[in-house]
């Protein structure tokens, strides 16, 4: 089979296609025969050697955090008759997942519906569940104002349809025209680029703030949060967890949550997961999907990730 190995930390580059033999299935797992690769900022930081010390992994390693395919054959303990289904199933962050054929516990895997894409099942296998998840963490009501950072992201572009469909104002906020544009497209009711100085001075004060972004764009999006807000700071691209300041919340009566609300347990996500293929069906939101690489490119879309000229989900085809 193909795979996608890591031998050293570095950069984009060191992403390296290999030729390595056909994994085979242990008691209670399955292979999948993989159609569409997920990817994730968190895995350009694995590899660059940040991952540490809640995402470190050994070397030599094969990156891949989701997968979704038909499943190949079945080890010991397993139905044979997964063998053919459509399913999406999580990796881990050095799953192997960039490949031809993987591996997975047979116990995560959820059965695509049948008129659900494999690319969109794959899009939504992280940022549909989370999303979904912030949503019961952070209710959002018909009439509130709402601020999502790294709108122009997969996460970031569902939780933009998702707002706008429980009845809330919403403000996209996000890096260049191209992105700025796409979530307009999506409903945004008022987009601005945060990369621009001062970019908060044309937002009013928010009902809630779901930031996907961190860093300093997180901290100034805190200070948009009405008396009596919600704030979600659940992103790191630009520059770790935005954190709330506990005395400055209390002070406002701004509820603050973080990453650690959307660790989810295994029975929790896979029901998750299960709503979220189940909203791709009825078109509760569409995944925006803005690159899809083939497995050998897969440096070309860390670097499209890393560089900020990803729109979207990025997505590797297997084929």
């Amino acid at each position: 089979m193909r795979a996608i190995e890591v031998a050293r930390f570095g950069g984009p580059e060191v992403l390296t296609p290999v030729d390595a033999p056909d994994p085979a299935p242990g008691p209670g797992q399955v292979v999948i025969d993989v159609a569409v690769a997920d990817t994730l900022w968190l895995e350009t930081r694995v590899r660059s050697g940040n991952g540490a010390p809640y995402f470190a992994v050994d070397l030599p390693y094969r990156p891949g955090v989701g997968v979704a395919g038909t499943v190949f054959t079945v080890g010991s303990g397993i139905a044979p008759q997964w063998i053919g289904k459509r399913v999406v199933a999580r990796t881990g962050h050095a799953g192997g997942g960039y490949a031809t054929r993987v591996l997975a516990g047979a116990d995560g895997l959820v059965v695509v519906p049948d008129g659900v894409e494999a690319a969109d099942a794959a899009a939504v296998l992280h940022d549909g569940v989370t999303a979904l998840a912030l949503l019961d963490i952070v209710p959002i009501n018909p009439g509130d104002r709402v601020l999502v950072t790294a709108a122009g992201g997969g996460m970031g572009a569902i939780l933009v349809q998702l707002a706008k469909a429980e009845g809330a104002t919403v403000v996209a906020a996000a890096r260049g025209a191209a992105k700025l544009e796409r979530l307009r497209q999506l409903g945004a009711d008022q987009v601005v680029d945060y990369s621009e100085p001062g970019w908060t001075a044309a937002v009013e004060p928010v009902d809630a703030v779901l930031d996907g972004a961190g860093g300093e764009y997180g901290r100034a999006a805190f200070d948009l949060v009405k008396r009596g807000g919600r704030f979600s700071g659940h992103g790191t691209p630009a520059g770790g967890f935005a954190v709330a300041d506990p005395e400055l919340a209390r002070a406002r009566d701004v509820t603050a949550t973080g990453i650690e609300q959307v660790q989810l347990s295994p029975q929790t996500y896979r029901g998750y997961l299960g709503s979220a293929l189940a909203a791709l069906e009825t078109k509760r939101f569409v995944p925006l999907i803005g690159q899809v690489y083939a497995l050998d490119d897969a440096a070309e879309a860390h670097r499209a990730i890393e560089e900020r000229t990803a729109v979207g989900k990025t997505l590797l085809t297997v084929a």
